[in-house]
């Protein structure tokens, strides 16, 4: 448990109702860009103190904008993170998480049965309400099931993945993941899309750059205001990057896609410049968790003084680089060790405990990289306790939940037959439904 206020999504949310209901005169409701970092930690900028400073525009970004050093994500992995992102509601209210096993902790894998509910309201499906176009640029990961896919969920566009670029498979026992553009696939990762495992390279963030930058041209040319969702997947293991970077970075192949992923926000920054449409274009930079340590050294970046990373709730999964940037009107300035080399004894572990019986509470305050935890024998620690436990209790009385969508897995359910597999000669044969409940091990 965090002794701290925190700043969350308040201030996006604050945002996008002013671009719903303030008319600003002579102007256009401002268009919107969320740029969402995959397993990006706090660390890993050099205006968080990175010593390599290789993100100068990201550096630049923050100080023409604001630097939110205090801002937390709703769950420490990439589904359940994206899902609260895009409705506006935690994992356990919007169903992106599950029952089974010990820990709510869930994603979605191709032979995931479930997807975002249609009960949901997505942040796409309110902005077209006012007229915005809105596109997804690269990982989706809310579910690859044709219901679940993003066209079906307020969005007009859409070029990227439903699932993170593993593999490559074999197509026998599990297919590669299928590249869409709109609702068709255009081929799969390392077939018509490459990624190197050996060396690293790939294009696709030059492409998803280029994805980007022609959805807004079009936008701008056609008046009409829009959201640019830009979730590139190259700081997510396998860590890729295209040969103009391979190589440049000091921090290995995890620094030469962050590189090139700075170097992209540069090339958006400067677009919206150079149509003269910054000061109507509100961009916000963030990340969908804390980075992989278990990634590391090569494939894993950086949480800063933080503790621990993805798949924990400490505050290196949690906590993670924000940035907001609207010139004019925002002022400038298991088995697994989910901690290696930093290890609490009694409080980290190798195996993901469930810890809701025995509250972990640290004072913020005093140790802010969560590592020395509140010894439960204190005054203190029972002090807090006392008035933490009653909130507690009562927020567990009226949470309504949402139905768990992330239960059941089944073989059949996976990326076999994308639409448009057909025309490219790329459908593969389903294996039998033997559907089972899905076994977690975050």
């Amino acid at each position: 448990m965090r002794l701290m206020s925190a700043v969350t999504f308040t201030l996006l949310s604050a945002v996008i109702c002013c671009s719903l209901t303030e008319k600003l005169p002579n102007a256009s409701p401002p268009n919107i860009i969320i740029m969402l970092m995959d397993d990006m930690g706090w660390g890993d900028l050099g205006v968080f103190g990175q010593p390599s400073k290789e993100t100068p525009n990201l550096d630049a970004m923050a100080a023409q904008g604001m630097l939110l050093p205090n801002f937390y994500t709703a769950n420490p992995l990439c589904s359940p993170s994206r899902a609260a992102l895009l409705t506006g509601r935690l994992p356990v209210r919007n169903g992106f998480y599950t029952t089974n096993g010990h820990a709510r902790n869930a994603y979605t894998p191709q032979e995931i049965v479930g997807g975002i509910s249609k009960d949901e309201i997505l942040l796409p499906q309110m902005l077209k309400k006012k007229g915005y176009v809105s596109k997804i640029v690269g990982k989706w990961h809310l579910g690859h099931r044709p219901q679940y896919l993003p066209l079906k969920n307020g969005f007009d566009e859409w070029f990227g993945a439903p699932n993170c670029h593993f593999g490559p498979y074999n197509g026998s026992i599990r297919p590669n993941i299928p590249v869409y553009n709109n609702s068709e696939m255009l081929g799969r990762y390392y077939e018509e899309f490459t990624i190197n495992r050996k060396t690293g390279e790939s294009n696709l963030t030059q492409i998803y750059l280029m994805e980007g930058l022609d959805f807004i041209l079009r936008q701008t040319k056609d008046r009409r205001p829009f959201f640019l969702y830009w979730a590139p997947d190259a700081t997510h293991a396998p860590v890729y990057a295209s040969k103009r970077f391979l190589g440049k970075s000091q921090r290995g192949r995890y620094g030469d896609a962050v590189m090139e992923l700075d170097y992209s926000v540069g090339q958006i920054l400067s677009w919206l410049r150079t149509f003269g449409i910054e000061n109507n274009t509100f961009v916000f930079f963030t990340s969908d968790n804390g980075a992989a340590l278990v990634s590391g050294p090569k494939g894993g970046g950086s949480n800063g003084p933080f503790l621990c990373g993805k798949q924990t709730t400490f505050e290196g999964g949690m906590r993670e680089p924000a940035i907001a940037w609207w010139p004019g009107h925002i002022k400038e300035g298991s088995g697994i060790n989910f901690c290696p080399g930093q290890e609490v004894p009694d409080v980290t572990t190798h195996e993901q405990k469930e810890h809701t019986q025995q509250p972990i509470i640290f004072h913020l305050g005093q140790d802010p990289g969560e590592k020395f935890p509140i010894s439960v024998l204190t005054k203190e620690y029972q002090n807090v306790l006392s008035m933490i436990s009653p909130v507690v209790e009562q927020h567990k009385k009226t949470m309504v939940p949402g139905i768990p969508q992330l239960n059941m897995c089944d073989m059949a359910v996976m990326n076999w037959a994308p639409a448009g597999c057909e025309k490219l000669g790329k459908c593969l044969k389903a294996p039998k439904s033997e559907p089972w409940k899905c076994d977690w091990p975050h």
